[in-house]
């Protein structure tokens, strides 16, 4: 789940990686940073997430059924071409196979849908992408797929506060670029001296603003 955060001009994100680091820095509140020899009062502030999205995606494998496409376009009438493509499947040597339950055809997007009489039969199909197909002395390709159920479960939105990451406020604007003063914040705050700790991700905005996303 990648939730989103604007992060505004003159501000900075720092990720620690001791949540206890964070916690301990946000309680004090204000820091005095040496930015080049100027001295900066910035306040550090826990902040909000934008909303985030949760679910789970389940995927069901058919045993029974493959999607198959790339038909080609034949001067056949379709109920012919339903005849061929379940005879094809049918004298399957791929390892799958067998008698054909029901066969979908759409002639507009050149697409099938195969249903066969035993189940696991469209097993020996999920690793042949281009399986070969016999019509009027001609072999054509055929892709072809296995036939899956998707479908969404727990889906939930939800606002979270991140614990190990603060959020800097009234960083003075510098004549240095943006790297050279993400650095000098990272040093003093990397620091224990200076109630710091290990830096997992910094982020620093001189000019604008950026959306930053963060991961649970």
């Amino acid at each position: 789940t990648k939730i989103p955060f604007r992060l505004n001009q003159n501000q900075a994100l720092l990720t620690f990686e001791d949540e206890e680091v964070a916690q301990r820095l946000i309680k004090m509140g204000k820091h005095t940073v040496n930015l080049d020899n100027k001295i900066a009062d910035v306040r550090v502030k826990p902040f909000t997430l934008e909303m985030g999205i949760k679910f789970e995606l389940h995927v069901t494998i058919s045993g029974k059924k493959i999607n198959v496409s790339e038909i080609p376009e034949l001067s056949i009438p379709e109920d012919w071409m339903r005849d061929k493509l379940e005879l094809n499947f049918y004298k399957s040597e791929q390892g799958g196979g067998g008698e054909v339950e029901n066969v979908t055809y759409n002639k507009q997007s050149r697409t099938a849908v195969i249903t066969f009489l035993r189940p696991g039969a469209a097993n020996g199909f999920v690793r042949c992408t281009k399986y070969p197909f016999f019509v009027n002395g001609r072999c054509y390709r055929l892709s072809v797929s296995p036939n899956t159920d998707v479908h969404l479960e727990k889906f939930q939105l939800y606002c979270g506060i991140s614990k190990k990451t603060i959020l800097l406020k009234g960083i003075q604007e510098m004549e240095d670029d943006e790297e050279s003063v993400q650095d000098m914040i990272e040093i003093h705050f990397q620091k224990p001296s200076n109630s710091g700790g290990e830096i997992e991700k910094i982020k620093y905005v001189s000019e604008g603003g950026t959306w930053v996303c963060f991961e649970e």
